[in-house]
């Protein structure tokens, strides 16, 4: 048996997100698909993480095994890249791995991100691809708030319902906000998080940004630890996993 790594991005516009559904186009059944046919026998994908609908990636990871080896790879990137183009999803890398490797557990870092454009008009080339904020924000004020976020905590608050992690306590290890003129990114380093986590933090980041919360209300929302105060999360369409380090 032979292991491999792909390392892939996508638009998530039109998909029910990364992991196998019973109804709907999702990442990770396409490229098994794909790679299935390819290949001449059945394959099962495994992803670093799911990413919801909506959600794009940069450089997201993920593993499989098959019976024969690939010899040329270059080659199998020409092919699986070929059928995946009219769906805006490509292979950018494969590499062979041992046998200890798994895209998912093996990761010690996920690195995602999220792009607010923030002006009054609306945006054509991120259309999709960004949230939409039209009140001016505050930057120096969510740098603050962004700062409380960081460290091992108990995240519930930012915990959807539908979430099966073992434990709401996480370990965050940066969150950084920058802006260039109307174009805001707020980037999040941690080794896992919970089912819309990122969103959540998003969304309340963006109520102290506008002055709907106070640096105060933003900390009792967080230690709260009660999912019924937590913002509005943002939406999916601005989000990003940008890179999974091993």
């Amino acid at each position: 048996m032979y292991k491999y790594q792909i390392l892939i991005e996508y638009v998530g516009t039109s998909f029910r997100g990364w992991q196998v559904q019973k109804k709907g186009k999702t990442i990770q059944g396409l490229i098994q698909e794909k790679i299935s046919k390819i290949l001449n026998e059945k394959i099962i994908l495994f992803g670093s993480g799911r990413t919801d609908r909506g959600v794009h990636a940069i450089e997201q990871s993920a593993h499989f095994v098959c019976k024969s080896k690939i010899s040329n790879l270059d080659t199998f990137l020409k092919s699986i890249n070929y059928f995946l183009k009219k769906n805006l999803v490509t292979v950018n890398k494969i590499k062979k791995k041992g046998e200890s490797f798994h895209a998912r557990y093996s990761a010690k870092m996920r690195i995602y991100k999220y792009i607010i454009i923030n002006r009054f008009a609306r945006p054509s080339l991120n259309k999709d691809r960004c949230w939409h904020v039209i009140k001016k924000l505050d930057i120096d004020i969510m740098k603050k708030a962004a700062k409380q976020l960081v460290g091992t905590k108990d995240f519930s608050t930012f915990r959807a319902a539908s979430c099966r992690a073992k434990s709401p306590i996480k370990t965050m290890k940066s969150v950084k906000i920058k802006s260039h003129k109307d174009n805001i990114e707020i980037e999040f380093r941690s080794q896992s998080y919970l089912q819309q986590q990122v969103r959540s933090m998003v969304g309340c980041l963006k109520y102290v940004g506008e002055k709907k919360w106070s640096l105060k209300k933003f900390a009792y929302a967080l230690n709260s630890k009660k999912r019924i105060l937590c913002a509005p999360p943002a939406p999916s369409e601005g989000l990003y996993l940008v890179r999974v380090i091993y």
